[in-house]
């Protein structure tokens, strides 16, 4: 049974429900920041502490670790220039009054995991990608690029910094996959542009147990591609999908089209990046979802709701 305690930034989200869960069943502590605790409070199991401010968690609670998940969503409205604003400052501001708060504490945190995005690395064709490879002028690139940066500031107060580099999540509550698999069970999964961009993807369960490698193991910081080692081209994709589902596969969305629609938000969807998780797979990391067939067999599972 685990004697750790636990702060969760972004706990309400997809991505966080899945680790509080996580969390509590392997017997950690678990306190989550919300800026709307009382939302939280309803949304949350209830052996969850919430605060609407971290001044609330009392000097003398020990933190052992904080995953860092808070953000407002990438895909969404259009990215006008306060969109932009408010991408960076969601990341940045909400990680700085996380290490702002840790400066204080007697006794730090040991660890900072931080959610940042294979974004970093911008379209880069068929190339692989690991962690060393550089990012681009875009904006996605960007993004990461200040989140990260805020993140590495723990490293100043002797709190160890993970940036994990999250491909796209795969999990049948929530994330992109819903979105996906609901146009796909009506017949309506499309091919984007030619269909050969490239989908690094992970499983949320395999994603979970990212975190708390990255949580546990004193040896791991800085950046992390937390993606699945067998990437697939959009188009394979989707005919995976739809073959699992029985569905036919017969739309295809212009890239143009989505061009004119998102402006360089499509950029995300038409030109995609190859990623392999070099770093996990040195350290030995066991993938329970290693490649697409494996993943869809679980999330498609009969009986699952």
């Amino acid at each position: 049974m685990s004697t750790r305690t636990v702060l969760i930034t972004g706990a309400t989200g997809f991505i966080g429900g899945h680790m509080i869960r996580a969390a509590l069943a392997r017997g950690d502590a678990v306190w989550g920041w919300s800026r709307d605790a009382a939302s939280a409070r309803r949304r949350l199991p209830g052996a969850v502490r919430v605060v609407g401010a971290l001044a609330e968690i009392p000097a003398g609670e020990p933190i052992d670790a904080i995953v860092n998940l808070a953000g407002a969503p990438v895909i969404g409205p259009p990215w006008t220039r306060a969109r932009r604003q408010l991408l960076i400052d969601s990341r940045v501001q909400t990680t700085a009054a996380v290490l702002a708060w840790c400066a204080t504490r007697a006794r730090k945190p040991a660890v900072l995991v931080s959610a940042s995005a294979i974004g970093f690395y911008g379209p880069a064709g068929d190339l692989w990608l690991d962690e060393s490879s550089p990012p681009q002028p875009a904006f996605q690139s960007q993004l990461c690029i200040a989140r990260e940066a805020a993140a590495n500031a723990a490293t100043e107060i002797g709190i160890r910094a993970v940036n994990l580099r999250i491909g796209l999540v795969l999990g049948a509550d929530g994330g992109i996959f819903t979105r996906l698999a609901l146009p796909a069970k009506l017949g309506l999964a499309a091919r984007i542009g030619d269909g050969r961009q490239w989908m690094s993807w992970i499983h949320i369960d395999d994603l979970v147990r990212i975190v708390q490698l990255a949580s546990d193991d004193a040896a791991l910081n800085g950046p992390v591609n937390a993606v699945a080692p067998a990437p697939v081209r959009q188009g394979d994709f989707q005919r995976a999908l739809t073959h699992a589902l029985h569905r036919p596969l017969w739309l295809r969305i212009p890239a143009m089209s989505l061009r004119l629609a998102l402006g360089e938000m499509a950029e995300l969807l038409v030109r995609g990046q190859r990623v392999t998780p070099r770093r996990l797979l040195e350290a030995g990391f066991a993938f329970r979802h290693a490649t697409l067939g494996d993943a869809l067999a679980e999330l498609l599972r009969p009986g699952r709701s």
